[in-house]
């Protein structure tokens, strides 16, 4: 009797174990298979949601077939408590795999309405875009200039919409500033900016800060980020370069960033700044005599006076050696990689060439062709002089 029994038992045992497998395998398959949406969604994680309204909300709008297999996946992948707040695109025929993928992994948003504040060299703007799920490309709503008192409607519309996306663009080449007062006119950041940082130390790019980010904690994240870009560069520098100290680096970034907007030329041109150095020759870029005029404080939006090119100023590298005291703007990172890993030439000047970039040159004779050049070009186009030799 009792062999019996152990015999039955032993038989369920059996039964129930190959049960649990067919549905664990079973779950695991819908869990991987693809989802039943037709078409994509955006979806929005609000800040604090839990795992179970998410689940919900998903299989409410046939994005997900269970939510309670989504949330045993969840939990089973160890994902459960990774939700980040945002606005994500959950594709057409997305499994709950890939689902739960979106939601958990970067939290940087991939859908709905993004607010880019930019800060450029000659202005700041907002542009208002949201994502067309169709061709899965974000188009402009609008576009203004930071500070106007006349709102567009199209943002007041969406001022206060808890899953607009804010981000912040900086772009090379603004100065402290530049940076400081735009930031001032950014109606969804908060807390005031008493001091405006030293020059350089902000690192230009993209930035996310949510709704009431206090300015300094920005400003703060900024300086962070181009502390360990320099300390990066510094690390990897060539050797046998004339700097005593990161700083004087970041000087010489600066000046290469503001003297060049073509990624390829930023190796050469900081290679003419020191090889003039090394032949005690003075560096005679005009980007820090207008620094020296404007302080940083906006653009000079003029070409430079010979009065100006001759007055002694801290800035003015046609009448000082060496360096100048202090940045002349924000570089980006491959400025600063360009003044610490330079290429190694012999030019000692440079012009612009009319396509964008700058024609090199080892010696004088060679510059004085080139600059012959460009002025012709100058006089064709009609352009005013505005400065664009280095050197002459």
């Amino acid at each position: 009797m009792w062999r019996s029994v152990a015999s039955n038992a032993l038989t369920l045992f059996i039964v129930i174990l190959i049960a649990l497998a067919a549905l664990v395998a079973w779950g695991r398959n819908e869990f991987v298979k693809p989802g039943p949406l037709a078409g994509p969604i955006c979806l929005q994680v609000e800040r604090g949601a839990s795992l179970s309204a998410v689940s919900r909300n998903l299989e409410e709008r046939g994005a997900i077939t269970d939510a309670r297999i989504f949330r045993i996946g969840a939990e089973y992948a160890d994902r459960a408590d990774d939700l980040k707040f945002g606005s994500y695109m959950v594709p057409a025929g997305a499994s709950m795999e890939q689902v739960l993928e979106a939601i958990t992994a970067t939290g940087k948003s991939t859908c709905g309405r993004d607010l880019n504040f930019r800060i450029g060299v000659a202005k700041a703007d907002v542009v208002l875009s949201e994502l067309d799920l169709t061709s899965n490309a974000y188009v402009e709503v609008a576009r203004f200039d930071a500070g106007v008192e006349a709102l567009p409607p199209e943002y007041l519309e969406v001022a206060d919409d808890p899953a607009l996306v804010f981000r912040v663009t900086v772009a090379e080449g603004v100065t402290s500033w530049q940076v400081a007062d735009a930031l001032k006119k950014a109606d969804f950041l908060q807390g005031s900016l008493e001091t405006v940082p030293p020059e350089g130390t902000l690192a230009p790019g993209g930035y996310e800060p949510v709704r009431g980010t206090e300015r300094g904690a920005l400003i703060a994240e900024m300086t962070a980020r181009q502390s360990a870009i320099l300390a990066d560069a510094w690390e990897k520098r060539a050797e046998g370069l004339p700097y005593d100290t990161p700083e004087e680096a970041l000087i010489m970034a600066s000046i290469v960033e503001k003297e060049t907007g073509i990624a390829e030329e930023r190796g050469r041109v900081a290679s003419v700044f020191l090889n003039r150095l090394a032949q005690g020759m003075r560096l005679q870029t005009d980007p820090t005599v207008i620094y020296g005029i404007t302080k940083g404080e906006g653009v000079l939006g003029r070409g430079l006076r010979q009065s100006e090119l001759r007055r002694e100023t801290p800035y003015n590298t046609y009448v000082i050696d060496g360096l100048p005291p202090t940045p002349i703007a924000n570089p980006g990172a491959e400025a600063i990689r360009a003044a610490l890993n330079p290429d190694r030439t012999d030019y000692l000047f440079f012009v612009a060439d009319g396509s964008g970039g700058h024609a090199f040159a080892e010696t004088l004779e060679e510059h004085n062709r080139n600059v012959a050049a460009w002025r012709k070009i100058e006089a064709e186009q009609g352009a005013a002089d505005e400065g664009g030799v280095q050197g002459e």
